[in-house]
């Protein structure tokens, strides 16, 4: 890690060297992955596919700091994670990366607006701060019109635009999207693909996503292809 004379960190935002990842042990031990070499640089937009099973989120976990490699290092701004206090490592995850998920992982009781500001809430953030924070992430994702509604009166595309804004609403450095298409029609999907994109490009953020959607992936700016734990491609 390097730091510029404006303090900005530059080089790769995360590194992962001979990363392997074992569940189990003895005759019962599985190979989730097996000696992963990878580099993410500063507003990359990474698709890694693979069918199921093939390790896309076991490596988004490593990749994150939610879990350890069993071999291996991984960094994230030049700081090995498995070196990291757990007290860190939430910080990390607090405000220099965001999460979006298949399920969309909304409260079904908040609007779209008390939904993104959540994770500024627990930061500790002012009300008028995180209002505003939170209506720029809406906007971000075309959805300021919709801020008051409840996830019901949201479409699932919506919803799944409204996880982004939460993602974006810390300022991360780096997004992480598990199969954020997986439960939307082609369509949808595809517009969640190029909310994704622009993300990347305008917010300069790092986008990285597993998925097996390969109309997603195609609009990746690089593409990691996984067979059982091994990167292929």
């Amino acid at each position: 890690m390097v730091a510029s004379e404006s303090n900005t960190i530059v080089g790769p935002v995360i590194t992962a060297v001979g990363v392997s990842r074992i569940f189990g042990s003895g005759d019962t031990a599985v190979t989730a992955l097996s000696i992963i070499n990878l580099t993410v640089e500063r507003g990359d937009f990474l698709a890694v596919t693979g069918r199921s099973g093939s390790g896309k989120t076991t490596l988004l976990n490593l990749l994150s700091g939610l879990d350890k490699p069993s071999s291996g290092a991984v960094e994230f701004d030049g700081d090995d994670l498995a070196n990291l206090r757990e007290a860190d490592l939430v910080d990390m995850r607090r405000h220099k990366i965001g999460f979006v998920f298949q399920s969309f992982g909304l409260m079904p009781l908040l609007s779209a607006q008390e939904n993104v500001e959540l994770p500024l809430h627990i930061g500790g953030v002012s009300w008028r701060e995180r209002r505003q924070r939170a209506h720029d992430a809406l906007e971000a994702v075309g959805l300021g019109t919709r801020a008051r509604h409840r996830p019901f009166e949201l479409s699932g595309g919506e919803q799944q635009r409204v996880s982004i804004a939460r993602a974006l609403v810390t300022g991360p450095e780096v997004v992480f999207a598990d199969e954020p298409t997986g439960e939307l029609d082609t369509a949808t999907a595809r517009s969640i693909a190029e909310t994704l994109g622009e993300v990347a490009e305008s917010r300069r953020a790092t986008v990285i996503v597993a998925t097996h959607d390969l109309d997603l992936a195609a609009t990746a700016q690089r593409r990691l292809d996984l067979v059982d734990g091994v990167i292929v491609s």
